[in-house]
């Protein structure tokens, strides 16, 4: 029998947490579900990454109802996937941030992204019908740029490479506080559709070499403290490394995709199996390290009609 299509059998809902990390710094995550930062400053409030819908940030705007009454002034898209900013309208915010490479992204595939991920991810995308359309940066920046919410620092950086092309970390420098998006996973398997798993791991390690004290990662739970930090980037690095190079194998012994997912799949499960959306991720993953091993430097677009030719090929 072959497996449910991505997370369309993923019903249940998940218990949210929303842990404090500083007088700043918060974390609205759910049990491998997508997390969003907070970040308190002096007059008002910056989210990272908003939820899929509308309806789906109104938790995460009451979880910061119960700390601060500040308004809400600035969005930070860690990357462009539709899961992560659809729901950024019902914030209000004055800015919404990304990367020039991000805006690049939504230009390029936006549209396709969207309608891919609202069908592997049924249950994220409650109330799909309050989008009301693509989350656009009003602001895009390149490299890195600096905000100030008072007298808190807040750098927004690309480190390089990594989950796509377009990855923004938000770092406290004062606090030593990291939201690295979908860079660092927790307990999660990590998303590699859109990935450069040859850059990926060299990105990693720019992020550790900041020495945070807590993360806020793309999903799991919060890391909250240095030994848990190091650990979650250790494991994310590991598993893109066992995946990749088990893919390259494969295909300096000449086999196709089928054969290298199937071997690659065998082989990391056991190591990896019990991980959030493990299931989902693999497919994507080893198709995505298998064109990065043979012709595709650069990812291509996914599609909600590639998905499922994909998928079923894969199962088949």
């Amino acid at each position: 029998m072959s497996k449910a299509f991505a997370s369309q059998a993923d019903l249940a809902d998940k218990k949210v947490t929303f842990t404090r990390l500083s007088d700043n710094a918060y974390a609205y995550t759910a049990e491998g579900d997508p997390n969003t930062g907070v970040v308190v400053g002096d007059a008002s409030v910056m989210v990272i990454d908003t939820q899929a819908t509308p309806v789906m940030a109104k938790d995460v705007i009451r979880r910061i109802r119960e700390v601060t009454d500040k308004p809400i002034r600035h969005v930070v898209m860690s990357h462009y996937h539709a899961v992560r900013v659809l729901g950024a309208s019902a914030y209000g915010a004055n800015e919404i941030i990304a990367s020039v490479d991000t805006r690049d992204l939504i230009v390029e595939r936006g549209a396709a992204d969207m309608k891919s991920e609202i069908e592997r991810f049924p249950r994220l995308f409650r109330a799909v019908e309050t989008i009301p359309g693509l989350t656009w940066p009003t602001i895009a920046f390149k490299g890195e740029m600096t905000l100030w919410l008072g007298k808190l620092e807040v750098r927004l950086m690309q480190l390089g490479r990594g989950h796509t092309k377009g990855d923004t970390v938000v770092w406290l420098p004062q606090q030593k506080i990291l939201f690295s998006g979908d860079l660092v996973e927790y307990g999660a398997t990590a998303y590699a559709g859109d990935a450069y798993f040859g850059d990926w791991p060299k990105t990693l390690d720019k992020l550790e070499a900041l020495g945070a004290v807590a993360i806020v990662p793309g999903r799991g739970a919060a890391l909250t403290d240095p030994a848990m930090c190091r650990e979650g980037i250790a494991t994310t690095r590991s598993f893109l490394s066992e995946l990749f190079a088990s893919v390259q194998s494969g295909v300096a012994q000449g086999h196709d995709l089928k054969r290298v997912y199937a071997d690659t799949e065998a082989r990391l499960r056991p190591k990896y199996g019990r991980q959030f959306i493990y299931e989902h991720c693999m497919p994507f993953d080893v198709s995505r390290a298998f064109d990065e091993a043979t012709a595709h430097r650069d990812p291509r677009v996914w599609t909600a009609e590639r998905d499922k030719e994909m998928w079923a090929a894969l199962q088949a």
